[in-house]
């Protein structure tokens, strides 16, 4: 009976203490044995989280021990609202710490990475996709509201101070502008135009880092997202097509005469870059059929051939309905894919050998995407 009442007095006195805050526990789950000789310690995957309602997670796993967690944000910070936000788009890792950029919340969260802490907010409006060069960060935003709107206004690439997480500068590019890539003191974004659909934007606009003006526009291609740049100094750009007749696309920039130089004629949904070879899938949905059409390859930079239209060897790819984000371990070469399911329950992540064979697979949260790795 005492013992009753002390737990009593001690949850009543923790609660009071909490004042009402809630603190959500993390779940971890052993998936690997310890991989002790490598730089790279763990990753972060951020989970998206279904737009509008607030369901963007962090996940981690740590090499050392072999133990994948799940939504430790929220443990490792209990005054900050259950999540991290809607829509988790991006998370990227600079220095001492991570940015994890929360779209449809309209802001950048900062934490440190050897603890998850958090240390601040920046606030961008419908904020996209990051790049970093010499101690400033760059984002991509959309500018305006989350609406398909034929007058949306045109987007802007913000400059941001690493030491003070501030904003500094602005440049407008196209319109809906999405993933960043930096080389020889230019930066590259390409513009989507998703929220003037059918009229969509085809430019990947060029900034001068030391002006921060926007001197020139690549015609390439409508509705363009990712991009990759490879060791030659070689942008490589998708298309995500109109859905309907326009096909998915990939295409390569020369940034020494910033013109395209090759249209590869391969689909592809998101894509990663491992020395010479370029990861890639594809989730291209058609209208017409209403159906997804989903492949993987592999592609060699150097030749800019596809060599290999498998990622996946065991047949485990059968199982992953809808691929969501990719990365390699740039020292052990393993294949990270996570799948979205429906978009809706809980997805998954998926661990492959080099060759292709699976390793582990566990759950992750709602539409897991986006990865970081972290180095010792």
């Amino acid at each position: 009976m005492k013992k009753i009442i002390y737990l009593s007095l001690l949850l009543v006195s923790f609660w009071a203490c909490r004042k009402d805050e809630i603190i959500f526990l993390s779940d971890s789950e052993t998936v690997s044995y310890p991989l002790a000789n490598t730089r790279i310690k763990g990753f972060y995957l951020l989970n998206e989280g279904n737009m509008g309602m607030n369901r963007a997670s962090l996940d981690y796993f740590d090499y050392t021990t072999g133990i994948y967690t799940r939504d430790l944000y929220s443990e490792r910070n209990p005054q900050i609202v259950k999540e991290l936000g809607d829509v988790g788009n991006d998370i990227k890792i600079y220095g001492s710490k991570a940015y994890a950029v929360i779209n449809c919340s309209n802001f950048i969260e900062v934490f440190d990475v050897e603890t998850t802490r958090h240390i601040d907010t920046i606030q961008v409006p419908n904020c996209r996709y990051m790049a970093f060069h010499e101690g400033k960060a760059y984002v991509s935003s959309y500018a305006g509201k989350v609406a398909i709107d034929p007058n949306a206004e045109i987007g802007f690439v913000a400059e941001i101070d690493t030491a003070t997480l501030k904003l500094t500068r602005k440049v407008a590019v196209g319109y809906q502008p999405e993933e960043v890539v930096i080389h020889n003191g230019k930066l590259y974004v390409a513009n989507s135009g998703g929220y003037r659909v059918p009229d969509y934007d085809r430019r990947v606009s060029v900034v001068d880092l030391k002006t921060f003006r926007k001197i020139k526009d690549i015609d390439v291609a409508i509705n363009l997202h990712r991009m990759q740049l490879d060791k030659r100094g070689y942008i490589y750009v998708s298309s995500r097509g109109d859905y309907y007749d326009v096909a998915p696309d990939l295409f390569v920039i020369n940034t020494i005469t910033d013109q395209v130089v090759a249209d590869l004629n391969i689909p592809v949904s998101e894509m990663c870059m491992v020395g010479d070879s370029l990861y890639f899938y594809s989730v291209a949905y058609s209208h017409h059929t209403g159906q997804n059409t989903v492949t993987y390859g592999i592609l060699d930079t150097r030749t800019q051939q596809v060599v290999s239209d498998k990622i996946i060897t065991d047949g485990t790819d059968k199982k992953i309905l809808i691929p969501y984000g990719i990365a390699v371990n740039p020292e052990t070469k393993e294949i990270f894919i996570t799948d979205a399911q429906n978009y809706v329950v809980t997805g998954y992540i998926y661990c492959f050998t080099p060759e292709g064979k699976l390793k582990w697979k566990t759950t992750a949260g709602n539409i897991p995407g986006h990865f970081a790795f972290v180095y010792k």
